[in-house]
């Protein structure tokens, strides 16, 4: 009797949700500020175009899945390009990125729900409601990819709502004058700002992750790649152009959205923004576990990791096991961690994925063409790469410490670690 194998059902928009959910998060409620306060009127420009760079760097993801229909995304690129050591090094950066970040952001939905019921933001009622999501988020795991596919497309679709609301109820009180561009920058400020946006893009990578459970992966996934730039790309400019337009004090705001839409729009419009930024928080911890329990899978199924993560369950097919250890590692780096160490190791790991995601596509090509391949030669995976190396000037000695200390981290395990077949 054949082992059970995951289930073929995510389509090409479950996919693009996938992505939408990861790049929205909590980061576009507070972004406008933030990028505001380094080059001003500048940000709205600056978020159109860091979205082109994004689109450069998904340009590849699209060109190297086209080639794979199984599970780990740049893992499996790098794998095939490179060799096991280098792609356990990304599989493994992804899987530490995924459960750093899902918990964290169990603890800032926490904080966020703190703000009306301050016993949540200490003591036995936090642990309780952190203990909480995370239980609730692994059943829907551990019931079946459909499941989890229909709970990210709800969240997307109400996080989106609010975001939608914001900008269409706020444009018509733009202040043109706070929108044009006439101050100088330094270039120090636009770095700083490049950096913040580069990361506040990131997420996308999680697409191709679960290809193994994809319809027709090879078109599925490019198109949700190019699609969830375009998507997010186009909301997070107009939502600055808004906020940047209407709330004069956004430079030194906390809750820019809230504030901007306490303007415009009134009380009820400040508890809709705080209602949708825990929306967000909420999709993107059912998209991180997705994802991270996916690439423990991968690592498991390629032989990299015990086969006991690669088991799937003979009814809901889901990788049982892996969903649980992923969870149980962000439980515990929810109730018992800071994350201010933890948290560094995500510019060091999305460095490693692009990079090495963007010369597996300049590798791969030496097989020939593939079912999407990107126009003009070497010219875009050329700059992407650039790009991505580029990046690391950005990322502090502690994170690159951090960074480098997780890889090490990764290089022990790849060596003594037992082995699936």
């Amino acid at each position: 009797m054949s082992e059970p194998t995951l289930r073929r059902e995510l389509g090409k928009w479950d996919l693009t949700a996938i992505g939408v959910n990861q790049v929205i998060g909590g980061a576009i409620f507070l972004m406008p500020a933030i990028v505001a306060a380094q080059i001003g009127a500048w940000s709205w420009i600056a978020v159109g175009l860091v979205g082109v760079l994004a689109m450069l760097i998904a340009l590849n993801f699209a060109e190297a899945s086209s080639r794979f229909d199984g599970t780990g995304g740049p893992y499996l690129y790098t794998r095939e390009a490179f060799g096991r050591f280098p792609s356990f090094e990304v599989g493994w950066m992804l899987w530490i990125t995924r459960v750093t970040s899902w918990a964290s952001i169990v603890n800032g939905l926490a904080d966020a729900l703190g703000f009306y019921w301050p016993n949540l933001r200490a003591g036995t009622a936090r642990m309780a409601v952190m203990t909480f999501v995370v239980v609730a988020i692994t059943a829907i795991n551990l019931r079946g990819i459909k499941q989890s596919a229909f709970v990210v497309n709800g969240l997307t679709i109400a996080k989106l709502i609010p975001l939608t609301l914001f900008v269409i109820l706020g444009v018509p009180h733009i202040n043109g004058a706070a929108i044009a561009p006439d101050q100088a920058v330094t270039w120090a400020q636009i770095a700083t700002a490049a950096l913040y946006l580069i990361f506040t893009y990131g997420g996308y990578e999680i697409i191709p992750i679960p290809a193994g459970e994809a319809r027709n992966p090879r078109q599925a996934v490019p198109f949700a790649m190019i699609t969830t730039i375009v998507i997010v790309a186009t909301v997070m400019t107009v939502v600055q152009v808004v906020a940047l337009g209407t709330l004069p004090t956004i430079a030194t705001s906390r809750t820019p959205l809230a504030d901007a839409s306490a303007i415009f729009i009134g009380g009820w419009g400040a508890l809709m923004m705080t209602v949708g930024a825990v929306i967000s928080m909420t999709g993107n911890n059912v998209g991180g576990a997705l994802a991270g329990s996916r690439m423990l899978y991968a690592l498991s199924e390629q032989g990299d990791l015990p086969n006991w993560f690669g088991r799937v369950h003979p009814t809901f097919r889901t990788p049982t096991l892996a969903i649980v250890a992923t969870s149980a590692v962000t439980w515990a780096l929810a109730l018992f961690s800071s994350f201010s160490v933890l948290a560094q190791a995500s510019g060091v790991a999305r460095l490693l994925v692009y990079a090495g995601t963007c010369a597996s596509v300049i590798a791969l090509r030496r097989a020939g063409r593939a079912p999407f391949t990107i126009p003009g030669g070497l010219i875009v995976p050329g700059l992407a790469l650039a790009l991505s190396i580029a990046i690391l000037y950005g990322v502090s000695a502690v994170q690159l410490r951090v960074g480098l200390a997780f890889m090490a981290a990764g290089a022990i395990l790849f060596f003594v670690a037992p082995r699936g077949k």
